[in-house]
C-alpha cells in the first residue's frame, strides 16, 4: 500500500502533515509536499528518500490544474492525496467577521474540494486511488469559538463521505479523520473575530497527541481499511460519540461550557500569551 506507491500531502510542512510524510517516507513511499513555506517543505523532504516539494497556495484555484498535471507526472500516478492543509478560529460568532467565514471556508473546504476534482478523474482513470481528509471533531460537533472552523470541517466530511459513496466501487477508498487536540500550531495560528493571528496556544493542544501518533494511528487505519478515524481521547472522543448516539445530551453539556466560562478562559489565554 505504501512501498514504491507515490502519496500527495497537502499541509506537509508542519504539524500532522510533516508527521504523515516522514512516516510515508519511512515505509519506501514516494511523497509529493504541498504547502505555502517552501523552505520548511524542503527541510521536510531532507529527510525523505524520494520526494518532490510543490508549494502553492491552497486557494489559488486557477492554478489547481496545473498543479495536479506536475504531481501526477513526477512518478506518472497519484496514490494517494492527504487533504490536510487548513488553518482554524477561535472567537464567537457574535464577533467573527463575515471575511473570516470566507476564508476559512475557502481555504479548509473549497481549496481540499478543488484539488480533489482535479485529481480524482486521474485516479478513476487509473482505476484506484486512496484519499484521506483530515477533518476535525469540530466536523462532527459543533463546539463553541469555532463557529467558522465547523461549518468547514463538517462541510469537508459530507464532501470526502459522498465522494466514497460514490466512487468506492470504482476503486476510490476515502479515509476521514476527525482529530481531537493534536501538537501542532494550529491554535497558535488560528483566526481570531477580525482575521487576525491569535498567536498562543491552548493548553488542550499543547497537552495533545503528538502529530508522530496522530501519523502512526493514520497509516494504521489505512492498512486496516478503516473509512472513519476519530483520533482523539477523553471527553473530544465522546464529544464525537455523543452527538451521534445523543445529541441532546452533548448540546446540554457545550451549554455548560459557555455558562462556565469557556470563552472567558479562551480570551484570558490570548491575552496572558
Amino acid at each position: 500500500m505504501f512501498e514504491g506507491r507515490c502519496w500527495w500531502i497537502t499541509g506537509a510542512s508542519s504539524g500532522i502533515g510533516e508527521a504523515l510524510a516522514r512516516a510515508l517516507a519511512q515505509h519506501g513511499t514516494n511523497v509529493i509536499l504541498s504547502g505555502r513555506n517552501a523552505a520548511a517543505l524542503e527541510a521536510v523532504a531532507a529527510d525523505c528518500k524520494d520526494a518532490l516539494v510543490l508549494p502553492f497556495e491552497a486557494t489559488d484555484f486557477d492554478r489547481i490544474p496545473a498543479i495536479v498535471e506536475r504531481a501526477w507526472a513526477w512518478k506518472g500516478r497519484v496514490d494517494g492525496l492527504v487533504n490536510n492543509a487548513g488553518v482554524t478560529q477561535r472567537s464567537l460568532a457574535i464577533d467573527t467577521a463575515f471575511a473570516v467565514y470566507q476564508k476559512m471556508i475557502a481555504i479548509d473546504l473549497l481549496a481540499p474540494i478543488a484539488l480533489t476534482q482535479a485529481l480524482l478523474p486521474r485516479m478513476l482513470e487509473a482505476g484506484a486511488g486512496r484519499i484521506v481528509a483530515i477533518s476535525s471533531v469540530a466536523g462532527i460537533a459543533g463546539v463553541p469559538m469555532r463557529s467558522a472552523y465547523c461549518a468547514a470541517k463538517h462541510g469537508l466530511i459530507g464532501y470526502h463521505d459522498a465522494l466514497r459513496a460514490e466512487n468506492e466501487h470504482l476503486g476510490i477508498n476515502v479515509l476521514v479523520v476527525a482529530p481531537g487536540s493534536v501538537r501542532t500550531n494550529i491554535s497558535r495560528n488560528a483566526m481570531t473575530g477580525d482575521g487576525s493571528r491569535r498567536g498562543v496556544s491552548d493548553a488542550a493542544i499543547d497537552n495533545g497527541l503528538p502529530p508522530e501518533d496522530a501519523a502512526a494511528q493514520i497509516l494504521a487505519a489505512l492498512e486496516a481499511g478503516k473509512r472513519e478515524l476519530i483520533l482523539a481521547t477523553g471527553m473530544e472522543h465522546e464529544i464525537a460519540v455523543l452527538r451521534r448516539r445523543d445529541p441532546d445530551a452533548l448540546y446540554d453539556r457545550l451549554s455548560q461550557m459557555m455558562r462556565d466560562g469557556y470563552a472567558q478562559k479562551l480570551a484570558a489565554d490570548r491575552s496572558s500569551g
